[in-house]
């Protein structure tokens, strides 16, 4: 038994499949991971150390004297595939033959830089980073073989696990090169260079998931899989309505329950959120069942705090009333009231969008053992150093104390980037003395969310005689995210750059307000997060002006949009654009690149033909996290006359790509989940609580109402690396919505669309 779960029993994928599965033909290719295996008697202590002798230039490459490289992935491979894209770049750019790689996952640790795999960013922010990690071990390496030659550097190269002098035909592998490179300074980074993009053999290439083996054989290890030598399980009956305590509690019938061992009570949150638990009561026993039965027996009264009155429909009205009056002026070109207040023809409509849950394949699960003032963690957390800092917050220590290790995670979306369930395993393990599984049902999940926000927005155009748009006046209210960290907060100006104030419009005069609502639960981050209802609202008015007017869709798209032209904060009437952490040279904000994804989405799916009977087709595009995303819905009716999705066609730049499998799944994802949120998303308040609880009443997309094609379709580029995983969502529901009006006549204005129409 090795000392970690991810060494245990090492599996090889053969030559032969990964070079099957990436479409490759030349030999020497095979990836080496370490699996997941984790139904084990005995659990680690630590990731073993790597080999003292060779070499480590940084801390994500180590290369040892038999050859063998060992490449980090730092950040959480939640089905993305992060963990089969990452470490070949890294490996392309060293000259590694990925036969001889090993892909190790690390903790927890600053060392790394940024690990948060959040916000579509593992590629964008990191790409060249990561081939400057690659290059670094290169360089490394060739000036050791070229000082041994007695040849200049630069006649080297490093490919195929060796270093080649090809004028002498003479190579070294690198493992014999690996002790004399780490008696070497590492070189700065202005003394090394990047291969050309050309030999980057991987590159854009169509790379198995790595962790699939695993996976459909049932070894990969998640974070309920975690076992430990005396662990115990816990569960929490947490307050029902956010910011309430525990004002008494009877433990006698839980503790009557066979297998229970101890009732814990965890400590309520102090206002701001932020991450820390909600507080309640754990039950903690020798396994699950007994931890489910003895949470039940538990006889709770609570004091349910400020938000006990939240109630989604009262509020729904107060966020319609917030819209109806001016708020503060985030974006402004021209004058778009004295356009408004002198305009022959008006459209006006406000859409509304409810609370969403994140309601990952796996609910929230992390392992923790605390000893002698120590803490060790297994949790499937898309951000450790956050898991990290809230853990060592928790349990009052410094953070060197804890270390958190990483495990696979079944789909995150957001919700396992914030660490509250990891620091209730590190409480209820501190007290009871044990190692201990926090684990979360799916009614925990559901009713114990950072739910998605509730927004609403009223969007109003003026028209001139020929129809020509010339005014757009926004207002938006939603309790912002970042109520979670300042209880203060009622206006959130920073999530309108999400496709508000960086949204390109070719129209004279352009004003959006923001208005102020209160949040009364905890709001947090989501797939694509304030996306999702500015892209609904945004798409679904263009599409109510192309129709008020009898002009097409795609025409008036691209007529609002304007011609091709890289768009400043001057022309969009904002100070500054922060444009997802990245500069805009690198990243402009660039019509051309909406354009093309809007011409290539209605070239596809026969945009021009789209009048057939029984059938009709709705479009949208949006750009987020640097990616340009256009989708096309085909919708039908069933003989019950329900409205089915019949065909599906999204089309992205996202500029480069690592791995061209996982970005089609991914886009594939995004439809079924933007479906998902279409057609059946809400989580509704009532008295302060979540009065949804499991799948029967938070529905996601089954199989059969699935598209029975989705066709995926990435503009090749060798731009700048955009996001992947998120772009794809915002289109979906009003490119949707978009269809349904032009299949029925019904204009749905309010998510989820099931209230509206039959489906």
């Amino acid at each position: 038994m090795s000392e970690h779960p991810l060494d245990d029993n090492p599996i090889r994928l053969s030559r032969r499949s990964f070079l099957e599965g990436v479409g490759l033909v030349a030999a020497g290719l095979a990836l080496e991971l370490l699996p997941t295996n984790a139904r084990a008697a005995t659990m680690p202590t630590t990731y073993p150390p790597l080999p003292e002798q060779g070499f480590r230039p940084n801390v994500y490459v180590h290369v040892a004297p038999d050859g063998v490289v060992t490449v980090v992935c730092h950040r959480s491979e939640m089905g993305q595939g992060v963990r089969s894209s990452l470490p070949v770049l890294i490996a392309d750019e060293l000259g590694a033959d990925m036969a001889r790689v090993k892909v190790i996952q690390g903790d927890g640790d600053k060392a790394y830089g940024d690990q948060n795999t959040d916000g579509s960013s593992s590629v964008r922010k990191i790409f060249t980073n990561l081939r400057y990690v690659g290059a670094t071990a290169r360089t490394m390496l060739i000036t050791v073989a070229a000082r041994r030659w007695g040849v200049p550097a630069n006649t080297c190269v490093a490919q195929d696990h060796a270093v080649f002098h090809p004028a002498s035909k003479r190579s070294i592998g690198f493992g014999e090169l690996a002790n004399d490179a780490a008696k070497l300074p590492v070189p700065a980074r202005k003394d090394v260079t990047l291969r050309p993009r050309s030999e980057l053999r991987h590159l854009g290439k169509e790379l198995p998931l790595l962790d699939g083996p695993d996976i459909v054989t049932g070894k990969a290890q998640f974070g309920a899989d975690v076992v430990l030598p005396g662990m115990l399980t816990a569960m929490v009956v947490r307050p029902p309505v956010a910011g309430g305590r525990v004002a008494r509690y009877d433990a006698t019938r839980a503790l009557a329950v066979p297998g229970v061992k101890q009732v814990v009570e965890l400590p309520a949150p102090k206002l701001p959120f932020a991450f820390q638990p909600l507080g309640g009561i754990a039950v903690v026993a020798e396994n699950t069942w007994a931890a489910m039965r003895g949470r039940a027996a538990l006889e709770v009264t609570w004091e349910h705090g400020d938000n006990a009155g939240y109630d989604s429909e009262a509020y729904r009205q107060e966020l319609t009333k917030a819209i109806g009056s001016a708020g503060k002026v985030v974006r402004n070109v021209g004058n778009a009231d004295a356009t408004l207040a002198s305009a022959k023809r008006k459209l006006e409509a406000d859409y509304h969008t409810p609370h969403l849950a994140h309601a990952p394949m796996e609910p929230p699960a992390a392992v923790a053992r605390v000893e002698g003032g120590r803490c060790e963690v297994w949790a499937a957390t898309q951000n450790p150093q956050s898991a990290r800092t809230e853990v060592a917050r928790a349990l009052g220590v410094d953070e060197s104390q804890v270390t958190i290790h990483v495990t696979l995670l079944g789909g995150g979306f957001g919700r396992k980037s914030k660490p509250d369930y990891v620091a209730e395993a590190a409480l209820v393990s501190r007290a009871v003395g044990a190692p201990v599984r926090m684990q979360w049902t799916r009614e925990d999940d559901v009713r114990h969310d950072y739910y998605h926000s509730t927004c609403a927005q009223r969007l109003t155009a003026a028209l001139d005689d020929s129809g020509k748009v010339q005014a757009w006046h926004q207002r938006i209210a939603f309790p912002p995210i970042g109520s979670i960290f300042s209880g203060a907060t009622f206006a959130g100006d920073s999530e309108l750059n999400q496709g508000i104030l960086d949204l390109p419009l070719a129209i004279p005069n352009v004003r959006t307000e923001n208005c102020e609502a209160r949040a009364h639960t905890r709001i947090g981050w989501l797939r694509s997060v304030a996306n999702i209802y500015h892209a609904f609202a945004v798409q679904s008015f263009i599409d109510e002006i192309a129709h008020a007017r009898g002009t097409d869709p795609r025409d008036t798209r691209l007529e609002l949009i304007g011609p091709p032209r890289i768009v400043t904060p001057q022309e969009l009437g904002v100070e500054k654009v922060p444009n997802y952490g990245q500069s805009l040279e690198e990243h402009p904000i660039d019509t051309g690149r909406m354009r093309r994804v809007i011409e290539r989405v209605t070239e596809l799916s026969r945009w021009d033909s789209r009048k057939k009977e029984g059938r009709a087709l709705g479009l949208a595009a949006h750009r987020s996290f640097l990616s340009y995303v256009a989708v096309v819905m085909s919708v039908v009716k069933d003989a019950d006359e329900r409205i089915r999705v019949d065909e599906a066609w999204i089309v992205a730049d996202a500029g480069t790509i690592i791995n061209a499998e996982r970005v089609r799944a991914q886009f594939e994802g995004a439809i079924v989940f933007g479906m998902s949120l279409g057609l059946y998303g809400a989580i509704t308040m009532k008295d302060g609580a979540t009065e949804q609880s499991n799948f029967r009443d938070y529905r996601l997309v089954r199989i059969a109402e699935t598209p029975r094609r989705i066709h995926v379709d990435v503009i090749p580029s060798e731009g700048a690396p955009g996001g992947v995983g998120e772009p794809g969502v915002p289109p979906v529901a009003p490119a949707l919505a978009n269809a349904i009006f032009a299949l029925t006549g019904t204009r749905v204005r309010e998510l989820p669309f099931v209230r509206s129409v039959r489906v």
